[in-house]
């Protein structure tokens, strides 16, 4: 076993001296081939190294090569316009100059290929590593460009370069959330920004609709990642960070333009959203939908589509689904009548027992707080919350009881509800419908709130003393349930085990001093008469 153990370490050795030899030997070629063109089939060894399985040789070829072409580019040492092939160029009547910038030219190309495939590496320094130099060949394009572009519309960017990286970025079959976040930084310079979001748009479109719509998990994800780091700036003043300065008519240039960012934000977003997700996503979606999506759209009425199909999910993304209605119809003046039945037929017996239940009632509050709401409405929502509390759970209780009370703050006429005169004749029938999807037909103003009263037996002692403050004229100052929404069951019980006594027991304003002396004098006599 000894002698493996020595040629382990010998080869261990050997290994390191011949990645830093490497390193040396390449930083050495990019000197040379740009010294003098002589040396310049040099290039091939460092594109060699470039394929290597070796991590840190192909590091060190990735840094060789951003080194080397970028000082190409800064020279105009590459061809520039329509590329001919190498053959057509030997044959041809080119100069020995224009021979040289066409075979660095296509030099050029395949390392950026080489580097683009290197984006599925298995390795992330060698992804990380890859994508920073395309980025830096990215810009030094941008300031010297290879191709005659249409100046008056793109200007003088690398359009195809930035496409072909976001092509990369979202695989099909490979999670490229930690290299995404790598590209965010990118993404703060407003070209960069304005020409991704195009790029974004253009792949979905042709990624999905190969796929025929259907679900893709992975590459949706990575979209999403992707989308999700995009944000656009509020004010046109502060788009000031560029990638490419362009010389002359910056201001001209879409991607210099706030309006043209939003555009095209809003198409990314409407042409990913189109689609079908998977079921985990329209969350993710949603949750960032009022604050990230909404506020950067030129017409953010135009989500309908998605909020409604998103509401058919059910569960936790249906509530969702009616916040981000809720924003666009208070923000928006989006007409949705449609809104509040909604919202009535995800109260069932699930809400109280989901992890998502604090989330549901806050938002519930806030969708009910409006004082110009119809009367039967309301007295729809408290009643069906007054009977989905006969089988609720003590800490669900304790959200839905002040909730009703403050219903009834908000609308007074809904007070018929606790004070319902009846006769003897009068049948003991709930005429409620519970069953009823519509709350205008459920006939709640004909009901009343005996459940409360019901409750008033409960075995849990602060529910039971909840459903009491209806018997007594309810304030006007609403109960803040803010502060019941996180309740859980273990703290309820944590609660009762550990109550403290808080009230002071009423003593003596003199301290007895003389009490048990007095008492043993006594006691002693009495045992000496025995």
């Amino acid at each position: 076993m000894a002698p493996a153990k020595k040629r382990n370490v010998s080869s261990g050795k050997t290994t390191e001296e011949s990645v830093k030899t490497a390193k040396i030997n390449l930083n050495s070629k990019v000197e040379s081939i740009l010294e003098s063109r002589k040396h310049a089939n040099d290039v091939f060894d460092i594109l060699e190294f470039l394929q290597s399985e070796k991590e840190k040789d192909v590091i060190s070829a990735v840094s060789a090569c951003s080194k080397l072409f970028s000082a190409l580019l800064e020279r105009k040492d590459l061809f520039m316009g329509k590329l001919p092939g190498e053959e057509e160029a030997l044959s041809g009547g080119y100069s020995a100059e224009e021979k040289y910038r066409i075979f660095m030219r296509h030099r050029y190309n395949s390392c950026v290929e080489m580097l683009l495939e290197h984006l599925s590496h298995e390795l992330h320094g060698v992804k990380e590593s890859a994508l920073c130099c395309l980025m830096k060949f990215a810009a030094v394009e941008g300031q010297h460009p290879l191709e005659d572009l249409d100046w008056s519309e793109h200007y003088s960017f690398p359009r195809e370069l930035i496409q072909a990286v976001v092509d990369r970025l979202l695989s099909r079959t490979t999670d490229n959330s930690l290299l995404i976040s790598r590209f965010q930084e990118f993404l703060e310079m407003e070209d960069v920004r304005y020409y991704v979001m195009s790029s974004i748009r253009e792949n979905v479109g042709q990624v999905m609709d190969k796929n025929k719509g259907a679900v893709a998990p992975i590459y949706q994800n990575n979209v999403f990642t992707l989308m999700s780091n995009i944000s656009v700036p509020s004010q046109e003043s502060e788009l000031t960070n560029f990638m490419v300065k362009q010389e002359a008519k910056h201001e001209d240039w879409k991607a210099a333009k706030l309006g043209e960012h939003k555009r095209v934000f809003e198409r990314m977003w409407l042409g990913f959203l189109k689609y079908k997700l998977p079921s985990n996503m329209y969350k993710k979606v949603l949750v960032i939908l009022h604050d990230s999506i909404l506020p950067h759209m030129s017409k953010p009425t135009l989500m309908i589509d998605f909020l409604t199909a998103a509401y058919e999910v059910g569960g936790a993304i249906s509530l969702l689904a009616l916040n981000g209605l809720f924003v666009l119809i208070h923000q928006h003046n989006l007409d949705y009548p449609d809104f509040y039945k909604k919202l009535y037929n995800l109260l069932e017996p699930s809400v109280f027992h989901v992890k998502y239940r604090a989330r549901f009632f806050h938002l519930a509050n806030l969708f009910l707080s409006s004082s110009h709401l119809p009367v039967y409405l309301v007295a729809a929502f408290a009643k069906r919350l007054a009977r989905l509390a006969l089988t609720a759970p003590p800490t669900a209780l304790l959200i839905v009881l002040p909730f009703i009370y403050n219903l009834i703050r908000r609308h007074p006429s809904c007070r018929v509800l606790i004070h319902k005169p009846t006769t003897e004749d009068e049948p003991l029938e709930d005429p409620y419908r519970m069953d009823e999807e519509d709350p205008a037909h459920c006939r709640a103003l004909e009901s009343s709130l005996w459940e409360i009263k019901t409750l008033q037996k409960h075995y849990h002692p602060d529910v039971s003393k909840a459903a009491m403050l209806i018997n007594t004229p309810l304030s006007e100052q609403e109960d803040d349930i803010s502060e019941v929404l996180e309740t859980t069951t273990y703290e309820l019980m944590e609660r009762d085990l550990k109550q403290t006594q808080n009230k002071s027991i009423p003593l003596e304003f003199e301290t007895a001093t003389q009490l048990l002396k007095v008492g043993g004098d006594v006691l002693g006599q009495h045992f000496c008469l025995d």
